[in-house]
């Protein structure tokens, strides 16, 4: 099994390039990046897609976790859920990871994030709308932009606007592998200023341009 014992108090910023799921077995920590902030405790998961980057902040006794790799050619459900019986996830994944990982994939319940504070809310905001406009967003909530870009980055690592950016790539690499659309129209769509620009932001995601994705995916569709 793939355990991890951590007993310091944060994980700095880091990208994971496999889908995996974070199962965690003892303590809780704080998770800050692409999909949010929130909190997860024992009997808890944490469902990544593929270069998905975040932050970890522990809580003082540490934490012990079960990271799975999931398969990477699905749509996954991110983010925090709950599992009815985490046990017989770490029993199968002794014997079979591959199983234990359809197991709990079909057996994780969704939380909802709450939003604790400002940058949640923006966070929350910008997934909803990546074409929000970070100056109007201040100003509705009687912030400094500077304040709000200074203090997002405090949490999450990164400023709003790279934040931003990140959602668009992220969400053009998977309409890219998951639909037919040429490629003009899901920058389009995306608000991306060109489809040059989508393919620099993808290629900068994933290390890999557009076309490379979707040929890859029209093969594993022929096979």
């Amino acid at each position: 099994m793939r355990l991890q014992k951590v007993q310091r108090s944060a994980l700095l910023r880091h990208v994971h390039r496999e889908a995996y799921a974070a199962l965690v077995l003892s303590g809780g920590y704080e998770e800050a990046g692409d999909l949010g902030r929130f909190r997860v405790h024992a009997g808890e998961v944490v469902v990544h897609q593929a270069f998905e980057g975040h932050l970890d902040r522990f809580l003082a006794s540490g934490a012990v976790i079960l990271n799975l790799p999931l398969p990477g050619g699905s749509r996954l459900r991110e983010g925090p859920h709950r599992l009815e019986d985490p046990d017989a996830v770490v029993q199968l994944a002794e014997v079979d990871e591959s199983r234990a990982a359809t197991l709990l994939l079909g057996s994780a319940l969704p939380l909802e994030p709450r939003c604790a504070d400002w940058p949640d809310a923006l966070a929350r905001a910008l997934l909803e709308d990546p074409d929000l406009s970070l100056g109007e967003w201040s100003i509705s909530k009687g912030l400094h932009p500077w304040t709000v870009s200074r203090g997002f980055a405090r949490i999450f690592g990164l400023p709003p606007a790279r934040f931003r950016a990140r959602i668009r790539a992220r969400r053009a690499w998977t309409d890219i592998r998951h639909t037919a659309e040429p490629l003009g129209e899901i920058a389009c769509a995306l608000g991306f200023s060109d489809q040059s620009h989508m393919t620099r932001s993808v290629t900068g995601l994933t290390g890999s341009p557009p076309l490379a994705w979707r040929q890859s995916c029209k093969s594993v569709q022929d096979g």
